[in-house]
């Protein structure tokens, strides 16, 4: 028989707790337990940790967790409008930043909002973009946690 994960075998022989705090475990009811679980959630949760279960979506908390992320697109960008439908999509999810043309025929920006909708608009960005548009392939980076941001609109930079 294999031993209990996390029991040291010569451990468990003897008897030994699991862990240093299993004494005092049995003494702490387990409402109090959860209470405390649930205070340090909170406290977490209002510092900007977040804390997940494996295998359990987004929390609600994260979804408002500010992100900014630059980002290129290549492909038939320039000449299609796609500044200006990016500007508008940006615009519609709520986000802010700026978008721009590039000397080598890309397009250029950095996005800042919440995190859902950063998602959605890198989305749109890979797969969207203007009618007339044919998007190669799409680069993010310098994608960091913000906590106000840097922009008061989505702007078009000439």
């Amino acid at each position: 028989m294999l031993p209990d994960r996390g029991v040291c075998p010569s451990l468990a022989k003897i008897g030994a707790p699991r862990c240093a705090l299993e004494s005092s475990c049995r003494r702490i009811p387990v409402s109090a337990r959860l209470a405390g679980v649930g205070l340090l959630i909170a406290f977490l949760s209002s510092l900007g940790c977040f804390v997940r279960a494996p295998g359990v979506g987004m929390n609600m908390a994260e979804g408002d967790t500010l992100i900014s992320v630059d980002y290129e697109i290549f492909g038939k960008v320039q000449g299609v409008f796609f500044r200006k439908y990016t500007q508008a999509e940006g615009k519609k999810l709520g986000l802010v930043g700026w978008v721009q043309n590039t000397d080598e025929g890309t397009v250029q920006g950095q996005l800042q909002g919440p995190i859902s909708k950063v998602r959605h608009m890198q989305e749109w960005l890979e797969t969207r973009g203007s009618p007339k548009s044919h998007i190669d392939r799409a680069h993010f980076r310098n994608e960091k946690v913000i906590v106000k941001l840097d922009y008061s609109d989505f702007q078009i930079v000439k």
